[in-house]
């Protein structure tokens, strides 16, 4: 053989023997990411739908498979839930957080009740399967359930409303399991501002930022979807934690007041926090929203031009949505939430929070918790590494959990933060 024909063979065998990971499919990179980190949610309702569909009567109730629980013929019809132990597994769900969520209320001992009722009846379900779920206080008892193949649940709660304005009460929360708190829901607390409501406080109050301080000392996780951007501010500054936002999208994509301001995500970054993509379509999706808010406008005109007849305006609504039908969006919007963060603030930053069981519809290719890996197949089609995926899935929300550990673990010399009570 001459050198030239060694040289050329040499050459011809270099185009062919191109790197294993070069020659993975992405259905094959996805599936390996998901292999070595299942998926961590940040945000999941199954407590809040067990309280609306069963009133938190489980005894009998089968969460093994719950496509069992549509109600077609209600008015408006029930879709079956989201989540249950079959689909969690196919959507290689590996460590959730429960959301032990009520409404905003102004009455906040009534609150505390029902946050407490819900995280009895989350810890109820978890004990019912003890083959499939676990429930975890830290990041240890997290990674080694789901070393031996379990479901890791934590607890989180949804609205400081949960706390009724006492640092007592969040003490006890924490107590009880509680590894994070959304510092608001839908309306103001009395010491913080939502994104949906109108500011009272211009962010937090005093008392917030003691809430924020003594959740780090805790070990708790400052929750700041659903927080105004005051709100959002005020908070990073006040935390010496990794603060997370559980189930949000971003405002550069689709300027929804739930979603993160690109003014916010570099504040993010500093703190070394994450943004843990949702999954409701209103948020993601401008059309969506758009859509929702022409329906809302309808419906404020047709109950102003049928003043004494709501039946009339019900009907005039219904005809109006079949004319005009919601537009749906899908996984290729999910993964341009990521896409956007990845550029803004990068990889390391970035998570997911479906919102399952707490939305009426979800994206297509994603309709419940079994449509993870459509997400990661479509991010490995764009390019996300092997990688860069295990640190979506689950990496980064590990790594928040356990620097807020690491915080908490180095002020255990530190007293509680005190505040009087009412005489």
């Amino acid at each position: 053989m001459t050198r030239t024909m060694l040289l050329g063979g040499l050459a011809a065998l270099a185009l062919v023997s191109v790197p294993a990971a070069a020659q993975s499919s992405p259905e094959a990179v996805a599936e390996a990411a998901l292999k070595a980190a299942p998926v961590f949610d940040g945000h999941n309702d199954v407590p809040w739908a067990l309280r609306g569909r069963v009133g938190n009567m489980i005894n009998d109730f089968d969460f093994r498979d719950t496509q069992h629980t549509a109600k077609p013929g209600a008015t408006p019809p029930v879709q079956p839930m989201h989540t249950d132990l079959a689909r969690l597994r196919k959507g290689r769900v590996g460590a959730q957080f429960w959301s032990v969520y009520v409404p905003s209320n102004d009455d906040e001992s009534e609150a505390v009740v029902q946050t407490l009722e819900q995280i009895d009846v989350m810890k109820r379900l978890i004990a019912r399967y003890p083959d499939d779920l676990a429930l975890a206080t830290n990041s240890a008892e997290l990674e080694k359930a789901m070393k031996a193949g379990r479901i890791a649940g934590m607890l989180g709660m949804e609205g400081g409303q949960s706390i009724a304005s006492s640092l007592a009460v969040l003490r006890d929360m924490y107590a009880l399991g509680a590894r994070y708190m959304t510092l608001t829901h839908g309306r103001a607390t009395p010491w913080g501002d939502s994104a949906t409501d109108a500011p009272v406080h211009d962010g937090l109050t005093d008392f917030g930022r003691q809430v924020v301080q003594e959740m780090n000392r805790l070990g708790m996780i400052v929750d700041l979807s659903h927080t105004s951007e005051a709100t959002m501010k005020d908070a990073l500054e006040a935390s010496r934690a990794p603060v997370m936002f559980s189930h949000s999208g971003v405002r550069g994509i689709n300027d929804h007041p739930r979603n993160v301001p690109d003014s916010v995500l570099p504040l993010v970054k500093a703190n070394g926090g994450i943004v843990m993509v949702v999954l409701l379509p209103g948020f993601l999706d401008a059309d969506v929203r758009a859509h929702g808010l022409s329906r809302t406008a309808e419906q404020a005109r047709l109950k102003a031009q049928y003043p004494g007849d709501p039946a009339a305006a019900k009907r005039a609504l219904a005809d109006s949505d079949r004319a005009n039908p919601a537009p749906t969006t899908d996984v290729a919007k999910v993964a341009d939430h990521v896409d956007y963060l990845k550029k803004a603030i990068g990889v390391d930053h970035i998570g997911l929070g479906g919102d399952y069981d707490g939305m009426d519809s979800a994206p297509v290719g994603m309709e419940d918790v079994s449509g993870y890996p459509a997400l990661f197949v479509e991010l490995a089609k764009r390019g996300y590494t092997q990688a860069e995926l295990q640190k979506i899935a689950s990496g980064n929300m590990l790594r928040v959990l356990k620097a807020v550990e690491t915080y908490a673990a180095s002020r255990k010399g530190q007293p509680p933060i005190e505040t009087p009570v009412a005489k």
